[in-house]
């Protein structure tokens, strides 16, 4: 196989923490990582929705992962990943707010094994393997406001 037949099938991931944990979205998705800024609280929305900020002119509502994934303690929420507005459940701007942004990096197909649960809403796409740790690849397009 051609080293460019090899790099047609990696995908770019994007790391972040989540409390303790390490999770990634396709690079794809993204759209960029701003600094948590001043958020504004939206009465009697969901669990998840911390608020929303303007972000270039654009409103875009911020969600905080760990709610929805039921991950407890650990980090203060330093950044935020905001997705393609193209690329989200109908076409919003949304953002995640994470601990941490890791790194990039290269995975190869073979390296992720498909999800260990039963994932009804299909948002955990499969976990990697690395250095005796896991990375928990998940889909952003699941998480809808």
């Amino acid at each position: 196989m051609s080293e460019t037949a090899a790099r047609a099938r990696t995908v770019q991931l994007l790391e972040f923490e989540l409390g303790s944990e390490a999770y990634a979205v396709d690079i794809a998705h993204v759209a960029e990582i701003v600094d948590v800024n001043d958020l504004t609280v939206v009465p009697n929305s969901a669990p998840h929705v911390e608020g929303v900020m303007d972000l270039r002119g654009k409103t875009t509502t911020i969600i905080d992962p760990k709610t929805v994934f039921g991950i407890g303690g650990g980090g203060d929420g330093k950044r935020i990943v905001v997705f393609d507005r193209d690329l989200t459940a109908n076409g919003k701007s949304i953002g995640w707010i994470v601990d941490e942004v890791d790194q990039v990096v290269e995975v190869e197909p073979d390296d992720v094994e498909s999800s260990p649960v039963d994932d009804a809403d299909d948002a955990v796409r499969g976990v990697i393997k690395r250095d005796g740790d896991f990375v928990i690849w998940v889909r952003p397009t699941v998480l809808d406001v």
